[in-house]
């Protein structure tokens, strides 16, 4: 299946779109996000447009530069005992919360033990911290089990479910359950009375952030707030927003159209640049608990009939400076890339019919959820939807927006009781490039991440990772956890694209990184 028959059909979807209203030339920064943010809470969900809105509004402990080494942010440094099992994490002087109050220890520690529930990086550290308290009101003290070389590695995490800091009384909330009051300490505040979900999101500058000194790295160094105020103007329709972009009516599109790349290249008054060097990782998500997929032998009938020259052609288009094939469960450019081969992947539609007939499938109702308003996602459910039904599967392609799959995710139950069967979507290489930072091959089950893959085994090789003596011990258990993620089809990989994105050249300063960085972008 080819972009131009997936257009197509998405154009005959969507209501033509109407101008948008050109603002008063202030200092403001208007920007176009990927999708609707719906959801505020950037522990309770992995979506990246989530993500993107927490760079703003909070700040972490520590951070990840371009070398994806953890760096202090908030964090003035850190002390650890002798033995390993004592951490004190000193708090830089003069942080503060939008509602004004202090930043103090005890946030930091309330904060990170929400966010323990939630992330499979943070459930390692949780089974090895004795006990978390504050000494004072600038330090943080976790005593340990037994020692954690990966504790910074894991505070500075950049995507998904960045360990974000925010006031004790907000992060006393349980990680299943989303906060919505949006305090934090960072660049940027939330302006809730602004707020309107499928229109827009206003940010406005935050007069008491303390930059660290230094250029920004990524998201590490100077965070400095040039603009006063952001405003996210929600565009679904890619030839608006191209048209806004064009017309200075916005100054920055996160992530346009592959097929409109060419036209705004052209445009002399419009950069358009490589957004994450490392590159996306896009994958199909199936439903381990539910029939059918609770079948290993049924995943495996899908893992058979992939093709991902077809799912990257389709969403990113045919030139392949802008993506790549990878079959492997870690990204490929990353330390533990395990290539398939073609042993499990065979892109063979044939031997994926057979598989699924000798299977015990009884042609029970398959809900693939797809997002009308995400263009580097619905192409890849299209494509899913598709060989699903060649293979032999009783499809129910179900369309909705972003905000929707979102909230539909959670649900654990039956096609039949709201559930799902299949989600695509996608996530930066770094996020995915190791055992305690990928959800996609950890075994946690009900614990994990949406599609609950159990897997004692997976587990077991995640902490042997993290007790490794050496590299050449992680690699080799890396490896180990890939193969047998792959076989027992805890995510389909779809392959890697590497985004572009667009600006009007009367903005300056834009960061490469895992986000759209909102600090160092200045009036050019």
């Amino acid at each position: 299946m080819h972009r131009r028959t997936l257009l197509k059909t998405a154009a005959a979807s969507l209501l033509a779109s109407p101008a948008i209203a050109q603002p008063a030339r202030t200092a403001t920064l208007r920007f176009v996000p990927q999708a609707n943010l719906t959801a505020l809470d950037p522990v309770f969900t992995t979506a990246i447009v989530t993500g993107n809105h927490a760079y703003y509004v909070f700040d972490t402990l520590y951070s990840c530069a371009a070398d994806g080494l953890p760096k202090p942010q908030m964090a003035e440094g850190h002390e650890v005992s002798a033995d390993g099992l004592t951490w004190r994490i000193r708090l830089r002087e003069g942080l503060r919360f939008h509602d004004g109050t202090p930043v103090r220890g005890t946030d930091c520690v309330a904060s990170i033990r929400r966010w323990c529930q939630r992330d499979a990086f943070g459930q390692l550290v949780a089974k090895v911290v004795d006990r978390w308290s504050a000494p004072d009101d600038r330090t943080m003290e976790l005593k340990l089990t037994r020692p954690f070389p990966l504790l910074l590695t894991a505070l500075g995490k950049p995507d998904p479910f960045q360990p974000v800091i925010m006031p004790e009384r907000l992060a006393k909330t349980d990680g299943l359950t989303q906060v919505t009051e949006m305090v934090g300490s960072g660049p940027y505040r939330f302006v809730a009375n602004e707020y309107n979900s499928g229109s827009r999101v206003v940010y406005e500058r935050f007069a008491d952030y303390v930059p660290r000194a230094g250029a920004p790295d990524w998201a590490t160094g100077g965070k400095v707030a040039h603009y006063p105020r952001v405003e996210w103007s929600i565009i679904p329709d890619a030839a608006t927003a191209a048209a806004a972009l064009r017309n200075g009516e916005v100054d920055w599109w996160e992530q346009p159209l592959t097929d409109l790349l060419p036209s705004l290249a052209r445009n002399r008054d419009i950069t358009v640049a490589v957004a994450n060097p490392q590159g996306n990782q896009s994958l199909m998500r199936l439903n381990h608990l539910q029939a059918p997929f609770n079948d290993v032998a049924i995943r495996r009938a899908v893992l058979l009939g992939v093709n991902q020259d077809d799912y990257m052609r389709a969403t990113f288009g045919d030139d392949q400076s802008m993506w790549r094939t990878c079959l492997s469960e870690f990204p490929c450019g990353t330390p533990y890339e395990t290539d398939d081969g073609g042993v499990l992947m065979k892109n063979d539609l044939g031997a994926a019919k057979a598989a699924l007939k000798a299977s015990a499938y009884a042609g029970q109702r398959v809900v693939v959820l797809s997002p009308t308003d995400y263009p580097p996602v619905r192409p890849l459910c299209l494509v899913t939807a598709d060989l699903l039904g060649k293979i032999g599967f009783n499809v129910d392609l179900q369309e909705m927006d972003w905000g929707s799959v979102i909230q539909r995710r959670p649900n654990r139950g039956t096609v039949d009781q709201g559930g799902w069967s299949v989600f695509c979507t996608y996530g930066s290489s770094g996020g995915y490039a190791t055992p305690a930072t990928s959800s996609l091959v950890r075994g946690q089950g009900g614990a994990g991440w949406f599609g609950w893959w159990t897997s004692p085994k997976a587990e077991e090789l995640t902490q042997e990772w993290v007790d490794a003596p050496d590299a050449a011990s992680q690699k080799r258990v890396a490896s180990e956890l890939s193969r047998l993620a792959m076989s027992e089809v805890a995510t389909v990989p779809l392959g890697i694209s590497y985004p572009m994105t667009a600006y009007r050249r009367s903005i300056t300063g834009v960061l490469q990184g895992v986000a759209p960085y909102p600090w160092n972008v200045r009036p050019a």
